[in-house]
């Protein structure tokens, strides 16, 4: 090579490796670590609100799964609906055995409401304050129908169900001020004094009998003149017959009058539930975007006010021969170097609020890897298109111009 050849090439300016170019681009971070921990604030606290939502929904709906796969989607409900007339419709005596017959039915129970019998704790409150407990007569295979335990006490028999004892529900246990059962707690429905003899914890499917006070068939015949007519039946179906046994229901209970009869799949609600926790979570979302883009907006705020301090310095980098592509590359580096830690902390922050959360409410922790790497990524996307402008701005200024800013 020639000598004039060998000047040129030794006036080449060197090139950045990815170490020097990272090095390079996080002087500004580390001369002015205040002014860079505010603004990598504001993007983890956009990101952790993002990463929180996810988590805490997602948790809420593998609880949810939990429940819907420990309960079983396969129960179905019979219920008495309106006549034409707009009265209440009433299911005929035979109802429990027809449904019963129906071939995938795997198992089937009812409770019906004893009308004009009042729930209270002492016979000294005026009968207009009811409380909203219900009297329910319960057949004694109720509680494996529907997948609901006890809190405390036994359940009905075949022996206690003749005898005036009853088993709370876990709403009216609370109204009614008892804490356990015990055959020296008592209660007064309609005229009659029954013993509690257990009380339910919360029935997920079947929540009305949360605020009931529920007693054998016999006994609420000849306590409280129970005309026997069940206003609730429950199915177990096989879990392929569920809409074959769904569409034949109303007419097997209801022969004469299939239309009066409504039937219902309680797991519904928890369904309608997830749906509903999809849709808030999708606001929330929203939400958290608009705390991302307004950490961005500060980051390339941040950015341009260091391009307008540091004039002199890339005037001087300028002068020593540095192009404007590196000078652009550095500034490029630290919007996203900047983004980065602000995601990162963002990520760790989500994640410790969505576990808190989560064990707060016996959950378990659930946040979806996609929603940590999106959340990383998003913040580098930001970074990147913040930090944009401001390394361009940096890269047109001239040495001269420069180093002539005071």
């Amino acid at each position: 090579m020639s000598r004039a050849g060998r000047g040129v090439s030794e006036l080449r300016p060197a090139g950045l490796g990815v170490r020097d170019v990272v090095r390079v681009g996080a002087v500004g971070l580390r001369t002015r670590p205040m002014r860079a921990f505010l603004s990598a604030l504001g993007i983890a606290i956009g990101i952790a609100a993002m990463i929180a939502v996810v988590g805490i929904s997602s948790s809420s709906r593998a609880e949810l799964d939990g429940q819907l796969d420990a309960l079983g989607t396969n129960l179905l409900t019979v219920a008495p609906g309106t006549r034409l007339t707009g009265e209440q419709a009433q299911l005929p005596l035979t109802a429990e055995e027809m449904v019963g017959r129906i071939a995938p039915v795997r198992a089937e129970s009812a409770v019906g409401t004893v009308d004009g019998a009042s729930v209270y704790r002492s016979n000294k409150i005026p009968a207009i304050e009811t409380n909203g407990i219900i009297a329910y007569a319960a057949r004694t295979n109720l509680l494996d129908t529907i997948g609901a335990t006890l809190r405390s006490g036994k359940w009905i028999d075949a022996a206690t169900g003749r005898y005036p004892a009853t088993v709370l529900g876990a709403g009216a246990a609370e109204r009614l001020g008892i804490t356990r059962a015990g055959p020296e707690v008592q209660v007064l429905i309609g005229n009659t004094w029954f013993t509690v003899l257990g009380i339910l914890e919360p029935a997920a499917l079947a929540p009305e009998l949360d605020a009931a006070a529920l007693m054998g068939w016999p006994a609420a015949a000849s306590s409280l003149a129970f005309d026997g007519h069940a206003t609730t039946i429950y199915t177990r179906s096989d879990d392929a017959q569920v809409e074959a046994v769904r569409s034949v229901l109303g007419a097997t209970a209801n022969p004469e009058a299939p239309n009066e009869v409504e039937v219902s799949r309680p797991s519904d609600a928890l369904a309608a539930k997830q749906a509903a926790g999809q849709a808030f979570t999708g606001l929330l979302l929203g939400l958290g975007a608009v705390a991302l883009l307004v950490g961005g907006v500060g980051v390339a705020n941040i950015m341009v006010i260091s391009v307008l301090e540091r004039r002199a310095e890339i005037g001087l980098r300028r002068s020593l021969g540095a192009t404007r592509g590196q000078i652009r590359t550095q500034f490029l580096t630290e919007s996203l170097l900047l983004s980065a830690l602000g995601g990162i902390g963002g990520a760790l922050l989500g994640s410790a609020v969505t576990a808190a959360y989560a064990s707060y409410q016996n959950w378990l922790t659930v946040i979806p890897p996609w929603a940590l790497a999106g959340g990383v990524a998003a913040t580098l996307v930001i970074g990147g298109l913040a930090g944009l402008y401001p390394a361009i701005r940096a890269a047109r200024l001239s040495p001269t111009e420069a180093l002539a800013t005071p």
